[in-house]
């Protein structure tokens, strides 16, 4: 995934699992028992933000934000379980009957449509509509969202999306039901590929150009009322969405209003005040200054934190000297006093210390420490000895490249701290936020190492973790995720074995085991993980995110008639 800041709209974390009731044809579910109260049908549900979101097309799409906002308009063959399923992580069937029905060689996936499903203007989804509109995210303008497609599926080398070079190949419908993919080699996690946005479904013809900059055709329980760019965004229920053939979105509000532009401390006042229509409100992680507020009587009851599925952590750079000696890197793993850069971070209610790479929210996370100390403030006395061991004791000079940001300022004056006590110098290069990810991704403008994160496409497994940070056969002079710039043979042979298990458990085990493989080459050092602190308005019922994710499509009202 983009390296991006937290979404934008609310992330809850709920005890125990809903008690959900049975699906009805008539627009979603009437009730569901949640943190809180209980969900019903009924009322419209509020979200406060400060960031307009990246696009309404999902071809173009693909960060947190928006992909939250995409659950409640559009539907791909596969979706991600809902958020109150004994396995969150799970892949299960959306627009399919079924997951998909895989070939003896792994490389031929065909799925059948359910019956009854609609766009909202009434035409059914067929097989033609589902291939259009996969096959857009090889338009060179419109397709900048969900890579994964173009990366797997069979595609003449100069295909260029259906407005210009027609059908695609790679993909057949042999009936208005059957959608058959032809990939360039077996990938047994497609299912969970196919829950990507940029797999959504879309009339044949439409959505050329700018056409879905400001519209959209939905697939989903509900259709774009109104769009106010930079200001509003309104919801209204899809008449042509039948729940019967939909059990991952119960659709309880009968309308969703967005409000953008917020100042972040506006929307908190306004969340701790909850008067009015902000009673069914909902927003964003608080900012830091609202937390010692969140301790009133009133208000502590309200307040729910999510661990997320997204790692920070301190990248360093391989191909630096002397950062390219193996001891030098563990010398700065044991050296970094993450308790201190925990409370940098704003302390253990926004983030928890990090000592895999892989978090304990994603499936194939392994609990070690391979670079313990007491109390998290590091082995000074082990980093020394390192640093001896690999010909300089006395420390050496680090340049660090940073955001514009008071928190990553924060995290990096701790590092200083840190390292100052083994002897290294660290400086900080501080490049613009609008910026930044671009710079550390380009190699040839890396400095020795960088502050960062990243977050899975999927939490069912470590696929979309481990690979893009560490397969050295990825490096790239634009758009590089492999900060350390490793290129270990054995690492990446090992990535390319677990790709090819068809046993997604066995396949988890053995991410985990890389995993400590990886730390052992210490390219990175795994700083905390974040949490996310959210004040969820009082009329607000059914909302869970045991990833640290939310999910819209099961969040309601307990009073439709309050605010």
């Amino acid at each position: 995934m983009k390296r991006t800041t937290p979404p934008v709209a609310l992330v809850v974390l709920m005890a125990s699992a809903l008690a959900l009731q049975a699906c009805s044809g008539d627009g979603g579910s009437s009730s569901t028992t949640g943190s809180g109260g209980t969900a019903v049908k009924g009322g419209t549900v509020q979200v406060l933000q400060a960031n307009d979101f990246s696009y309404l097309d999902p071809a173009r799409g693909f960060d947190g934000g928006v992909n939250a906002f995409y659950r409640l308009v559009y539907r791909t063959l596969v979706t991600k379980a809902a958020n109150d399923a004994s396995d969150p992580n799970a892949m299960v069937p959306d627009l399919a009957e079924s997951l998909g029905q895989v070939s003896p060689d792994g490389k031929t996936w065909t799925y059948k449509l359910k019956g009854g499903v609609k766009f909202d203007t009434g035409a059914p989804i067929t097989a033609k509509d589902v291939k259009f509109g996969i096959s857009r995210g090889w338009d060179p303008e419109i397709g900048i969202g969900a890579p994964y497609l173009k990366q797997l599926l069979d595609a003449p080398t100069d295909y260029r999306g259906p407005y210009r070079s027609g059908e695609l190949s790679a993909i057949e419908t042999p009936d208005d039901e059957t959608v058959v993919f032809h990939l360039k080699v077996p990938f047994p996690e497609f299912d969970a590929v196919l829950s990507m946005p940029s797999a959504v479904p879309f009339p044949v013809g439409t959505g050329g150009g700018d056409t879905f900059i400001k519209d959209i055709v939905s697939s989903g329980p509900y259709d774009l009322e109104s769009f106010t760019p930079g200001s509003t965004i309104d919801l209204k229920r899809n008449p042509n969405w039948d729940a019967a053939t939909d059990p991952v979105r119960k659709a309880y509000p009968d309308k969703w209003h967005f409000a953008i532009g917020i100042d972040g401390a506006t929307i908190d006042e306004r969340l701790i005040a909850g008067q009015g229509a902000d009673i069914n409100a909902m927003s964003g992680t608080v900012q830091t200054a609202t937390i010692a507020r969140l301790q009133a009587p009133q208000l502590k009851d309200r307040v729910v934190k999510a661990p997320s599925t997204c790692l920070t952590y301190l990248g360093l750079n391989t191909t630096k000297q002397p950062l390219n000696d193996v001891k030098v890197r563990q010398a700065i793993n044991y050296a970094v006093d993450k308790s201190s850069i925990l409370n940098a971070t704003g302390g253990n209610q926004f983030a928890t210390v990090a000592t895999a790479i892989i978090p304990s929210t994603v499936s194939g996370h392994t609990d070690y420490d391979p670079y313990p100390s007491a109390d998290g403030a590091g082995d000074v006395a082990k980093a020394k000895q390192l640093l001896a061991e690999a010909g300089v004791p006395n420390g050496f000079k680090l340049t660090l490249d940073i955001r514009s940001n008071p928190v990553m300022q924060r995290q990096a004056e701790s590092l200083q701290q840190s390292l100052k006590r083994v002897g290294i110098d660290v400086s900080l290069n501080v490049i613009d936020r609008s910026t930044y990810y671009e710079t550390i991704a380009t190699p040839s403008q890396q400095h020795d190492a960088a502050i960062t994160g990243w977050c899975p496409d999927w939490a069912s497994s470590a696929s979309t973790f481990l690979p893009p940070l560490f397969d050295g056969r990825q490096i790239a002079p634009k758009g590089n995720q492999n900060l350390a710039q490793i290129n270990d043979a054995a690492v990446n042979q090992e990535i390319d074995r677990i790709k090819g298990l068809t046993d997604l458990a066995a396949a988890n085990k053995a991410w985990g085991e890389l995993d400590q493989k990886i730390m052992q080459l210490a390219p990175i050092v795994p700083l905390n993980v974040e949490n996310r602190i959210y004040l969820p308005g009082q009329n607000l019922a059914g909302i869970v995110a045991p990833q640290g994710e939310y999910d819209y499509g099961i969040v309601g009202l307990k009073d439709p008639s309050k605010g």
